[in-house]
């Protein structure tokens, strides 16, 4: 079988190409972090109002016993719940997201936040709010007819006022 030289040359050259791409993966992955999620939680779609972590008294904005901000969303056709949240500036905070039907996508502007969320896995980001103002959070995976109305409101807010905010939201439970 004869191959032609200038076809050997065009192999060699696609396949130095393909080699050059995935040596650059692969530096990435070693001395940028940069690789895929290993968060491999998996959740039942179907039975989240009945799981813990995600029922609805435990949605929105929450803080552990470690201080760490803790953000559960759930991501179902043509909504977040909750609608809206405030979070406070400069705060590294994790959000955890789940899907009750298909897959959607979260993307907030102006941040790192932007990631899948699959029916079945729990998303996990950790990101933090640069200043304060209203940032939107956007589904941006198609979910079906209802998709450009998928949107939820995020305040950020000043560190002390969120605080002052979560201070008089606790006393307002006690009451009850």
């Amino acid at each position: 079988m004869h191959i032609d030289p200038l076809e050997k040359q065009w192999v060699q050259i696609a396949l130095g190409i393909c080699a050059f791409f995935i040596g650059i993966i692969m530096l990435d992955a070693l001395f940028h972090n940069i690789n895929a999620p290993s968060n491999v939680e998996t959740i039942d779609s179907a039975r989240l109002h009945l799981s813990e972590e995600f029922a609805e008294q435990n949605l929105g904005v929450q803080v552990d016993g470690e201080g760490q901000v803790v953000v559960r969303m759930i991501a179902g056709r043509y909504s977040f719940l909750p609608k809206e949240i405030s979070v406070p500036a400069e705060t590294k905070m994790t959000f955890r997201w789940v899907s009750s039907d298909v897959l959607h996508g979260v993307h907030i502007p102006m941040t790192n936040m932007s990631t899948m969320v699959v029916p079945g896995y729990v998303a996990q980001v950790e990101t933090s709010f640069p200043k304060p103002g209203e940032y939107p959070a956007l589904c941006n995976e198609y979910c079906g007819l209802g998709h450009d109305h998928m949107w939820s409101k995020i305040n950020v807010l000043e560190k002390d006022e969120w605080q002052q905010l979560q201070l008089s939201m606790n006393g307002a439970d006690n009451d009850e």
